[in-house]
């Protein structure tokens, strides 16, 4: 089965590349754009766009609003290190057929790693075609020895405490000098108002130490337990 098994990608040059799945290596990865671009239209069920990741510094395309949850926490993922959509495509006889699928995310991983993410309502993963294709996938990614995960509804307190937080991800606003003298500050764990109320000492105002504080939640240079909805008593604790 792995011998016939191709992944098919896209360079940044246009290039189109075919290795066997029992050859590929990260290598062949590293230069890759979408296999696909995402179709607008009228009346159309899904929501596409494109979502400015921190981690890459670009956008990030998604075809659902699901896709979109998981995206922003993949870019939230202190392990990642890179994301891709549409990576590649898969081709591949599964013994019956010619099978194809083209995974939702590529993720390169801090520690060198791979993991491949395809993206499904949870009720979708009962259905018997629906479950053939993930199958088929997570035994092939095996052959690599990437990750393979399949992501559903997130936790919604999860979600809307680091949807909120994405809000204060872009880097180039924030004064390093800032940041870092409010990291200082916050040297012991403590409620969020006290954290704003200490790294406000070191800067402008309150609103701008409460901006820098929820950045530095995002770099996950602070942690919190984001399980919990995040407000003034929430525990921040320096990573």
């Amino acid at each position: 089965m792995t011998a016939a098994t191709l992944i098919r990608a896209r360079l940044q040059s246009s290039e189109e590349v075919a290795v066997p799945l029992s050859e590929v290596g990260s290598r062949h990865l590293t230069d890759i754009r979408p296999w696909r671009t995402f179709r607008w239209y009228r009346g159309q069920r899904h929501l596409p766009g494109t979502y400015w990741s921190a981690r890459m510094e670009a956008p990030v395309g998604y075809e659902s609003r699901l896709e979109l949850a998981n995206l922003i926490l993949m870019d939230f993922a202190p392990d990642v290190e890179s994301i891709v959509s549409q990576p590649f495509l898969l081709e591949g006889w599964d013994g019956e057929r010619i099978r194809r699928h083209v995974p939702d995310y590529l993720l390169r991983l801090r520690d060198g790693g791979i993991r491949v993410v395809d993206v499904k309502p949870a009720h979708r993963l009962v259905v018997p075609k629906v479950r053939e294709s993930l199958d088929w996938t997570r035994r092939l990614m095996a052959v690599p020895g990437w990750e393979y995960e399949i992501c559903c509804e997130p936790n919604p307190t999860l979600l809307a405490n680091v949807r909120f937080l994405s809000g204060f991800r872009w880097a180039d606003r924030f004064e390093e000098a800032e940041v870092e003298s409010a990291r200082r500050v916050v040297d012991a764990p403590m409620g969020f108002a006290a954290a704003v109320r200490q790294a406000s000492q070191v800067l402008d105002s309150r609103a701008r130490a409460r901006a820098v504080v929820l950045h530095l939640l995002w770099r996950r240079s602070f942690e919190s337990d984001l399980t919990r909805m995040l407000d003034n008593d929430s525990e921040v604790v320096p990573a």
